[in-house]
């Protein structure tokens, strides 16, 4: 009686063309729907997202790290205003004609408020895409 073996299709013969073989494709080693263009799957780490979630001390940090920079950028942006607006009583104090002053005042800070504004804005959205590619990765 011939050996037995656990797998039906391991160790037939077909007695007229030789042992059985099989083509392993990569689909079949793989899993289904794979192909050589496919990439491979991440190991499955816990995602930040879930330590955010549940409220563990790990999220809780990752949360804290977002408001730390936001408030880093806001302190700044405030800062540059501030100096914009406390510089301004020196500017009106030069003596100067009625002219520049209005220029100085009426056109000349717009543009600063608008760049720190923008600055702030941009630092704020790039604060949040790296938390989002932290959370997500």
């Amino acid at each position: 009686m011939p050996e037995q073996h656990p797998h039906p299709a391991f160790g037939r013969r077909d007695p007229q063309r030789g042992p059985r073989r099989e083509t392993v494709t990569y689909a079949s080693a793989h899993g289904p729907g794979a192909g050589p263009g496919t990439a491979r799957r991440r190991p499955v780490h816990p995602p930040a997202r879930s330590e955010i979630d549940e409220q563990t001390t790990l999220g809780h940090t990752y949360v804290r790290s977002l408001m730390r920079s936001q408030l880093r950028a806001a302190l700044t942006a405030l800062g540059a205003l501030a100096l914009l607006v406390g510089s301004l009583p020196l500017v009106l104090a030069v003596p100067a004609p009625e002219a520049i002053v209005w220029i100085v005042l009426g056109v000349g800070v717009y543009p600063v408020v608008w760049a720190i504004a923008h600055w702030y804005v941009r630092r704020a959205e790039r604060n949040e895409r790296d938390f989002t590619r932290l959370v997500e990765r």
